[in-house]
């Protein structure tokens, strides 16, 4: 079948190999780090193919198809239309969201994250020495909310603002109106945005809402085809910016960390995922989708003392633990030896993260059973 789990062993896969290293037991489904266990586009497979039937692997430029291919999908999929000299190659989100702090800001400067929120938000700000500025996301009725009053109050002492968008890991997907209240108040405050935009074209009954076709002032949009295809290791990220200055200073600070240069595997991926990768995205969403329903009904049948957050977009989801009865210490202990479950501890996106943890649906109806089997014996037992 189409999307059967595939056993990735021997192929240095993250979330198998690093299980030891992250859990301290490799006895356990790994079901953690956000890629899937599902195989790639058959057109993106036969893209790498023919490329490496050619036995040369050397410097790689992007060439014009490439361009043209970011291009054309963000039209059809999204309805902005992208300028070629907008679009700077990346090797990838992260290493982006680390050059464009370097280059738009100084050292002190104010950065609002939004919590809880993938840990690189964090550990980037720090990293570079910047006012890490902490808009907590409010959580009521089993979905995420923004607050706006903290958030125009730390505006106004913010250099950047880090947009995740699909939110990651709570699953949200920002309404228009969201999306445009918030790059209104940046505007006002001269607050640029970063919005990593990598999950949004998996999303599943809401629309993603691109921040820069609404307002392109002030707003540097980082993307990737890596979740949507399976394609995370083969570095095919780009930034598009559509501000001259803010473009030439991030090209630099690219430079300055000698992030040159293309991967002619990421590079073929990436045409033939937009090419020809359509119509099997929108198989792998009913997937998905039947996948939180499985996720989502097991829960409920079972009483297991667990609240699905509503997953509105990604293949993460967000599941609240606190009825549990647990400290974050006893959950994650619990999930890792009692269940034998290798999930993301809500704890590692930040403090609004306490009592949660994130569950990759991105997997077989088979695996997810057996974890969901595990997790009810691990309670009740």
């Amino acid at each position: 079948m189409l999307f059967d789990a595939i056993d990735r062993s021997g192929t240095y896969a993250v979330k198998l190999e690093s299980r030891i290293a992250k859990f301290g037991t490799d006895d356990l489904l790994p079901l953690w780090v956000a890629d899937m266990d599902i195989v790639s586009p058959a057109a993106v497979q036969e893209a790498i193919a023919k490329r490496a039937r050619h036995p040369i692997y050397g410097y790689t430029v992007y060439p014009e198809e490439y361009y043209r291919a970011i291009i054309s999908w963000m039209r059809r999929r999204f309805g902005w239309e992208v300028r070629k000299e907008w679009i700077v190659p990346a090797h990838g989100v992260v290493s982006s969201i680390n050059c464009a702090i370097e280059a738009l800001s100084g050292e002190g400067d104010g950065v609002i994250v939004q919590t809880p929120v993938y840990p690189p938000f964090i550990a980037s700000v720090k990293h570079h020495g910047r006012k890490l500025l902490e808009n907590r996301l409010l959580y009521r009725d089993e979905c995420y909310h923004i607050d706006f009053d903290d958030f125009e109050a730390k505006a106004k002492e913010a250099k950047l603002f880090l947009l995740c968008s699909p939110h990651n890991p709570t699953s949200r997907v920002w309404d228009k109106e969201e999306i445009e209240r918030l790059t209104r108040v940046c505007k006002e405050h001269g607050v640029t945005i970063i919005s990593d935009e990598i999950h949004a074209d998996i999303v599943y009954a809401k629309k993603h809402h691109v921040a820069a076709s609404l307002q392109n002032d002030n707003i540097i949009t980082l993307n990737a085809p890596s979740k949507t295809f399976n394609i995370a290791g083969l570095n095919s990220s780009y930034a598009i910016i559509p501000d001259p200055a803010q473009r030439s200073a991030y090209a630099k600070a690219q430079q300055k960390c000698g992030l040159g240069g293309g991967n002619p595997f990421g590079i073929e991926a990436l045409i033939a995922a937009y090419d020809k990768g359509e119509p099997w995205l929108e198989l792998l969403k009913k997937h998905l989708s039947h996948n939180i329903d499985l996720v989502k009904n097991f829960i409920a049948k079972n009483d297991l003392p667990i609240k699905t957050v509503d997953t509105e977009g990604t293949f993460m989801m967000w599941l609240d633990c606190r009825a549990m009865g647990y400290n974050d210490v006893a959950l994650e202990r619990f999930f890792i030896h009692n269940a034998k479950l290798g999930l993301n501890s809500g704890r590692s996106f930040g403090e609004a993260g306490s009592g949660f943890m994130r569950l990759n649906i991105g997997t077989s109806q088979e695996i997810l059973q057996k974890a969901m089997v595990r997790l009810h014996f691990a309670f009740f037992q």
